[in-house]
């Protein structure tokens, strides 16, 4: 039929980043069986190309090569060429991240890898221009020069291929150690010290927010009194929140910049972010007191609510860092556009505290200069912006805030980027675990029926046959779930029990852990395999404790069963957490700062950690009281459960509970650590000294 639209083998895919490539004249598969027996059949080697939907770099591939017939054409001639999107299947892009480092000291997306048909990896790469230039050969060059050696050294091709595969294998295996002390956590805090930027964050060229890390600089600080771990973190929020990373007019931090000053974004907003930032902001809140903090956190999580959330409930991945083919053009602004939108009085206001200019302050760097484009951000905290123009902080606010509304209205007429709409268990987790503890500390109850609302989708749509699936998109589930879904949903319901005490959280997440403990666990070496047993196999499994963007799954995991082993009073489960501790020893102790979530685990492990359980009704004011003690204070060592009278599968858990009742009729309280308990108390203000002593 004339004008028929032509699709590849991805045409009925639902993934976002699939869709996006199911017309490219490149015959794309899908992962699986069907593109590896015809890589085999046909004696072709496998072009793997993996990314994601919202990733820039990813679409200038794209458009260079991968839409281009000519190179379409070549691709197909020499591949059996297979797409995937590294969110839906992160096992996957996993492993052939690890092996692109073996190869080549570095990573990133799009990745691009040559693998033979039994899925080992021979070359790797991320992006590559569709020809060579003075800084990078051409993909055009690569695909002629494996034409060429696969015709004539074949074997030699696979000879290699077997070598990265047995490095791959064994640098993911692990050997016992002995327990971490509190050395490791000085170690990691030096390192940390010594990386760190007077603009705040970690290294001098591009900057990552590293959540991870301010949340373990956080603990770090409480447990130590270590001054300088906690103004590592204000320093880097503060910068961070001035500067361009932070969306001033819609909120929600971008995914990093490229430079120190955190000025020039790389545009994405991921949902990960928002979520462990929001986490960060609200418990440096609790800690230091700082308003601008809590401000931050109800900003972050309104950009949320607001652009990332299903109606059913879930929430959505991310979105671009482009529109209509250009890197940041939704959220840069001439001096002209606002003049326009702004009177006169408010354009001066606004430009001044804003740093806009007419030259532009965006250094474009494709274009190596300034097009008249600005980043909003802030040179200096606005209370010093008030003084010096005269303005009281609060006064300087309302003007700023009345501006903000009439931009951001403006905004939404533009072509909005493109938002990947799918829905993931594991990120989802963290935002579950984000809304609860905002929902505690700052005491807005939206909060937790966001929280609330998720996990009933999740529970409804994502969870089928007793097991965790790991994405939603479109009515479609897909996908068995990964450790980070099980140890990432386990963390939210963790927090949604501290946050509700409604103990069939608490329930559903004990039960999810013992799916973990079943089907990933490493039941020789110990530790966490990022695959259940029941998955596909890939030419390994792997098994990590390190922090990338998100936190590490082992990582997560140590840390969710050290809270339900306090919690229910559960000693084989704090074994259990011995051994994966064990695991990973060795690897943590040669480069502790890469470990931050495991390392704070570590420092709960090392304590003195404490359980409260307060004996009383919910609704008793003098609860109330007790509970606020952890609501109000930042007190991160301890979790705290309720004995009420109509409590049933707590009591059913938890043998001592039976002994922990309220004394006169009165709320009470029943501090223990490691076991041991002090005398039961009634006074908010006694239970507070305990828990700070």
């Amino acid at each position: 039929m004339v004008g028929e639209e032509k699709y590849n083998h991805l045409k009925n895919e639902k993934s976002p980043y699939l869709v996006q490539h199911a017309k490219n004249p490149v015959d794309w598969y899908p992962w699986g069986e069907e593109a590896f027996k015809k890589a085999e059949r046909e004696n072709k080697p496998i072009f793997l190309s993996i990314g994601y939907s919202t990733c820039h770099w990813c679409h200038v591939m794209a458009r260079e090569s991968f839409q281009d017939p000519e190179m379409g054409e070549l691709i197909n001639d020499v591949f059996i060429p297979i797409k995937v999107d590294r969110e839906e299947l992160p096992d996957v892009d996993s492993t052939y991240m690890a092996a692109c480092q073996i190869m080549t000291g570095t990573g990133g997306w799009p990745l691009t890898i040559f693998l033979t048909s039994d899925l080992k990896p021979f070359f790797a790469g991320t992006y590559f221009p569709k020809d060579t230039t003075e800084l990078s050969i051409g993909l055009r060059q690569i695909i002629l020069n494996v034409k060429d050696l696969w015709e004539k050294k074949g074997d030699e091709i696979l000879k290699n291929a077997d070598e990265i595969a047995y490095n791959l294998k064994r640098i993911s295996q692990t050997r016992s150690g002995d327990l971490l002390d509190e050395s490791v956590l000085e170690n990691a805090y030096d390192q940390l010290n010594k990386s760190f930027d007077e603009y705040g964050g970690f290294g001098t060229g591009q900057k990552f927010p590293s959540p991870n890390i301010l949340l373990y600089l956080l603990h770090y600080w409480e447990s130590t009194q270590e001054e300088n771990a906690r103004d590592m973190v204000t320093k880097t929020l503060d910068h961070m929140g001035r500067g361009g990373i932070w969306d001033h007019l819609g909120f929600g931090f971008h995914r990093y910049s490229v430079d120190p000053q955190w000025l020039i974004p790389h545009f994405e907003k991921m949902l990960y972010d928002q979520a462990l930032l929001a986490l960060v902001y609200s418990e440096a809140y609790q800690a230091t007191g700082n308003k601008e903090y809590q401000e931050k956190t109800q900003q972050i999580l309104e950009y949320v609510l607001r652009d990332m959330t299903s109606d059913e409930g879930g929430f959505y991945s991310a979105e671009d860092a482009e529109s209509e083919g250009e890197e940041g053009k939704f959220y840069l602004w001439s001096k002209e556009e606002i003049d326009q939108i702004l009177s006169t009085d408010e354009s001066k206001l606004f430009s001044k505290i804003y740093q806009i200019k007419e030259k532009g302050n965006y250094f474009d760097m494709e274009t190596g200069g300034y097009n008249g484009k600005n980043i909003i951000h802030l040179k200096e905290p606005l209370a010093e912006t008030a003084e010096n123009i005269g303005l009281k902080t609060d006064e300087l606010h309302l003007k700023l805030e009345s501006i903000r509304k009439k931009l951001f209205q403006a905004r939404k007429d533009r072509i909005h980027p493109h938002k990947d709409d799918k829905i993931l268990t594991d990120w989802n987790g963290i935002m579950i675990a984000a809304l609860a503890r905002a929902s505690r500390i700052l005491d807005d109850e939206k909060y937790i029926k966001a929280a609330i609302k998720a996990v009933n989708f999740i529970k409804n749509k994502l969870y089928l046959n007793g097991k965790l699936m790991h994405r939603y998109r479109d009515g479609e589930v897909k996908v068995e779930g990964y450790l980070d879904d099980y140890a990432f949903m386990i963390w939210g319901l963790i927090e949604l029990y501290q946050a509700t005490l409604d103990s069939s959280y608490l329930r559903w997440g004990s039960e999810l852990n013992q799916i973990l403990l079943d089907k990933f666990e490493d039941k020789e070496a110990g530790g966490y395999y990022l695959t259940s047993q029941d998955a596909r196999e890939l030419i390994l499994r792997k098994k990590e404790a390190s922090d990338g963007s998100l936190p590490s799954g082992n990582a997560v995991a140590y840390y969710n069963i050290i809270r339900l082993s306090t919690l229910l009073e559960d000693k084989k489960l704090r074994e259990t957490s011995i051994k994966l501790e064990k695991a990973f020893a060795p690897r943590i102790q040669q480069l502790p700062s890469a470990h931050a979530m495991f390392l704070l685990a570590v420092m709960d492990r090392i304590g003195p950690f404490y359980e409260v359980v307060i004996a009383g009704e919910k609704a008793d004011p003098g609860t109330q009281k007790l509970i606020g003690i952890f609501n109000d204070n930042y007190i991160p060592r301890a979790v705290f459960s309720l004995n009420s009278s109509d409590e049933e599968w707590l009591k059913s858990k938890v043998a001592s509970l039976t002994e922990k009742i309220p004394l006169d009729s009165n709320s009470t309280a029943y501090p223990c650590k490691e076991g041991v308990c002090q005398l039961p108390v009634t006074d908010q203000d006694k239970l507070f000294q305990i828990l700070k002593n």
